[in-house]
């Protein structure tokens, strides 16, 4: 007898159906062809035991199971659910009726239970596309895929429940998440606030301007001046997650198994801090059997690069596109995947090996020309992609013993909204451009051109402190944002002489 059971696979962040199509006739052979790799055609010995286990033989029949399409290569243990209910259907030792209507994913253990696969929410997206009835999951996978409207999902733990509910003999529970009161019940709960922190204000400040505008930020300060701190309260201050960002970025989670349980949909966005030793594969994506990378699962959120000197020169060279382009494409003989890499890039690092180059109090112990060697181990390419640069300089006691609190989080990020809110109406016409970082050239020229006594300004600036051609647009990136926060259309002197306050790394004098 020849019985369909469905079932899916994830490339990228996107799910193909996958059909598995069992014939049982006359004979004592297994085959599985469709392009398995080895975790697949060792769900045979797993679906024997769960099998047993659970009161029901394996069929003792010639049994061919094709997987199709055939031309893509199934990977892991997710399909042993839909396998072993294909070949239970094609025995006819169960019914086959209910197969048609349900999607089914779920890795066995011996003794029937079912553990929890990664991807489910393309898969249960995937699968109210291609008009399935339901979706059967693991219990722990139930929540997650339960976000897609107008699909029925049922979390179950054993196969045998699985089994019953095709025979119709018991019915399972629904798995019911209200998406819209999941997204917005957590929104605005962080655990850091900006109110922690005492002094830094011009570092607030910048990082206040690079939440509103989207850009990419570079501080340079001693050991110990609070670097680490600060960029771990940036999220507090960026806009909160449209539905649909929070959508996209918990598929790329999902696909990496980096949901838990409890999680139906990611509230709050990203914040990705990997050590330096990290590889580049590990920081882009990719590996034998690819996955997304830290620049992927940092999208719509932040990536955070601690002692950016540190990491290995190859590894940051690598996302100088991503930053460009906004996603990361991995090529491989056989096929070509890509992931989203839509990340605000915050970084920091020490202005010299010793760590107090500039201090105002500590001397330098580096000897002539080590701190200019130390610069040069990131690239200028990269550093022309970062359009924020500020220095930080310790805090004094009497500001750390300071008991009246800093600004809350809350105040900033209100400013902050605002000025997102005017640069989605400036660019509602412009198909992914959504904030300032993101302006080409062409926009550049229409939405952030300085007066005249602003360009005397900078033109100016560029002279006296030796500023590089590059930092030309991204002075002028930052100053329209400026304007932004401040509510104004024109763009004046003032905003652009912030803006350049905001390039310490372009001067000449730098290091020397």
């Amino acid at each position: 007898m020849l019985v369909k059971s469905y079932a899916a696979a994830v490339q990228g962040i996107s799910a193909t159906i996958v059909t598995i199509e069992v014939n049982c006739t006359k004979g004592i052979q297994f085959f599985l062809v469709g392009l398995p790799d080895v975790a697949v055609r060792e769900s045979h010995e797993r679906i024997i035991s769960a099998l047993q286990v659970s009161g029901y033989k394996f069929p003792r029949n010639r049994i061919v199971v094709n997987m199709a399409p055939a031309d893509i290569r199934k990977e892991g243990s997710a399909y042993d659910l839909p396998l072993a209910l294909g070949i239970l259907a094609a025995a006819e030792e169960i019914d086959s009726e209910r197969l048609e209507h349900y999607m089914m994913m779920g890795e066995l253990s011996l003794d029937g239970s079912l553990q929890p696969v990664k991807g489910v929410l393309p898969i249960a997206i995937k699968a109210k596309e291609e008009g399935f009835k339901g979706l059967i999951v693991p219990k722990q996978n139930a929540r997650e895929a339960a976000v897609v409207d107008n699909l029925e999902v049922y979390g179950v733990e054993t196969i045998k429940e699985v089994i019953e509910f095709i025979n119709k003999k018991k019915e399972l529970e629904q798995t019911i998440v209200n998406t819209r009161e999941e997204f917005y019940k957590q929104q605005e709960n962080y655990e850091l606030d900006f109110s922690d922190v005492r002094g830094q204000e011009n570092v607030k400040r910048a990082l206040e301007v690079a939440a509103a505008g989207g850009h990419n930020l570079l501080m340079i300060g001693a050991p110990g001046s609070g670097k680490s701190m600060l960029a771990k309260r940036l999220p507090s201050i960026l806009p909160p997650f449209t539905l649909q960002e929070s959508l996209e970025t918990t598929k790329i989670h999902s696909v990496a198994g980096k949901i838990d349980k409890e999680t139906s949909l990611m509230i709050q966005r990203p914040f990705r801090s990997p050590h330096h030793s990290i590889s580049g594969v590990a920081l882009v994506g990719g590996g034998a059997f690819p996955q997304p990378g830290e620049i992927s699962l940092a999208h719509n959120g932040i990536l955070f690069l601690d002692e950016l000197p540190e990491f290995g020169r190859n590894v940051l060279e690598v996302m100088r596109q991503p930053l460009e382009d906004r996603c990361i494409t991995i090529s491989r003989a056989r096929f070509t995947i890509d992931y989203p890499a839509g990340f605000m890039l915050i970084a920091s690092m020490n202005p010299c090996p010793c760590g107090f180059y500039n201090h105002p109090d500590r001397p330098c112990l580096c000897s002539p020309g080590a701190v200019q060697k130390y610069m040069n181990r990131i690239s200028g390419p990269l550093l022309d992609r970062i359009d924020i640069q500020i220095e930080i300089v310790p805090v004094p006691f009497d500001k750390i013993s300071e008991q009246r609190p800093s600004e809350p989080s809350n105040a900033v990020r209100e400013r902050v909204i605002r000025a997102r809110l005017i640069q989605e109406k400036r660019f509602e016409d412009y198909e992914g451009i959504h904030c300032n970082a993101q302006m080409s050239t062409k926009l550049l020229h229409k939405y952030a051109c300085p007066d005249e006594a602003g360009l005397a300004l900078l033109k100016n600036a560029m002279n006296k402190l030796s500023l590089s051609a590059r930092a030309y647009d991204r002075i002028l990136k930052v100053s329209r944002t400026i304007a932004d926060l401040e509510g104004h259309e024109k763009i004046e002197a003032r905003h652009l002489a912030e803006a350049i306050n905001y390039r310490s790394l372009d001067r000449e004098s730098w290091g020397m």
